[in-house]
């Protein structure tokens, strides 16, 4: 597995390929991925023979008939998509797995990266595939589908049973369900969505579906006692099992606790909660008002709001501070403890906080160059394609992954000199 601790911290700039001879040798060149540790780049190209994956300077060996979703794993494998002999399956550094199905998509990673699940078809049935082992049992159709921190479990949204066309009082009678590990849970739902596993792996929590109009959540197929106008995906909160979800009631948003309302706050809209590494606090998305955004931490909304758009809240490691992306007036920065950076740009990557949370750094882009931003601040020059950058363990260092001038560098630079 391979951890930011044994990247290659040194200072310095490395040219690891030369982008316009790749450009230059194929028919055609996709769009290029870069490692975690940014030692390696690749992308999907045309030859003579079909598609492979130029890798750096090199290629993959075998050429297939078609391939796509070229991505490289938090562990540093590269894998794709690809068409043999009409049959799709999963390429792993340039070795196919054995198993072929009719299609194949979706990849999700666990254990780091280490093991990999995807969604599968297979005579006309779906079902899920995980490090290249498809589940026994196939069903109707799937939807979600979600691995378990540790790779071990896998889970999936369901239909159980067939459902002829217009079939109203079969539909809500219910059809769906969710498989853990393809055994589906005794109870079936008029709807299911988005499973997620505790951080143990032992339990899995989903939204469900029991009515026309009647929303909850379903733990280990359990329904909460309570129901609502609407729920959305559910999250274990670390340490103590417990289950939270926004919820609907009484025509407004909060957030409940094993089907309990537990913020007194009550919003037009409320989701994409996240939850500090220490588990002690929430932290969501809301619209206080209609069209106003912002961030609700611990029932408590920021006092800015913001009028297009904001995105998931990002907690510091310690849990003491939250970041999150936000537009307004067609404009994008970022905004810590709820007050924006000074500056907009025309797009803006995830924040991501230094080890003491002292500082936020992420990907800008302005005028069609891309840019590293450190709180708020350009930190040196434009790039034609820059990879989000990445800081060291220590705090002291950035991994920075771009092109220039044709080739692709990769460069460890001191935070404190992009400071100044």
């Amino acid at each position: 597995m391979t951890t930011q601790e044994h990247f290659d911290w040194e200072i310095g700039r490395q040219v690891k390929a030369d982008l316009g001879a790749i450009r230059s040798k194929y028919d055609s060149v996709h769009e290029f991925t870069v490692s975690p540790d940014g030692e390696t780049i690749a992308a999907p190209v045309k030859t003579d023979e079909g598609f492979t994956a130029a890798v750096n300077d090199g290629a993959w060996a075998e050429a297939v008939e078609l391939l796509w979703h070229l991505r490289f794993t938090p562990s540093g494998k590269l894998i794709a998509l690809v068409r043999i002999d009409d049959e799709w399956t999963l390429s792993v550094d340039g070795k196919p797995w054995e198993n072929r199905f009719e299609y194949l998509w979706h990849p999700k990673f666990a254990a780091g990266g280490e093991t990999i699940g995807l969604l599968c078809k297979k005579d006309m049935e779906y079902g899920v595939v995980v490090d290249d082992k498809p589940w026994e049992q196939r069903f109707a159709a799937v939807r979600d589908f979600c691995l378990s921190p540790d790779g071990k479990h896998a889970a999936v949204t369901v239909q159980v049973a067939p459902l002829g066309e217009a079939d109203v009082q079969a539909f809500f009678a219910g059809v769906w369900s969710v498989a853990v590990d393809g055994q589906a849970w005794d109870l079936r739902f008029v709807n299911t969505w988005n499973p997620v596993f505790s951080p143990d792996g032992s339990r899995v929590a989903a939204e469900i579906r029991t009515d026309i109009c009647d929303y909850s959540v379903a733990v280990n197929g359990e329904p909460w006692p309570h129901k609502f106008g609407c729920v959305w995906e559910p999250s274990f909160l670390p340490g103590n099992g417990k289950v939270i979800a926004p919820v609907r009631t009484e025509g407004a948003w909060t957030m409940a606790e094993n089907g309990l309302p537990i913020w007194k706050g009550r919003f037009n809209q409320l989701w994409q909660q996240r939850i500090s590494p220490d588990g002690d606090r929430i932290a969501a998305v809301a619209a206080t008002e209609h069209g106003l955004w912002t961030i609700v931490v611990d029932d408590t909304p920021w006092a800015k709001r913001f009028k297009d758009i904001v995105l998931p809240p990002v907690f510091s490691p310690d849990g003491t501070r939250v970041a999150a992306i936000v537009k307004d007036n067609d404009r994008w920065t970022i905004a810590v403890d709820g007050r924006p950076w000074p500056d907009a740009f025309d797009m803006i990557w995830d924040p991501v906080f230094t080890p003491d949370g002292q500082h936020v750094v992420t990907k800008a882009e302005r005028n069609g160059a891309y840019y590293l931003a450190v709180d708020g601040r350009l930190g040196g020059k434009g790039y034609p394609q820059l990879w989000e950058p990445v800081v060291s363990p220590d705090g002291r260092n950035l991994l920075l992954r771009y092109e220039d001038d044709g080739k692709y560098c990769r460069e460890v630079k001191p935070l404190r000199d992009v400071l100044g």
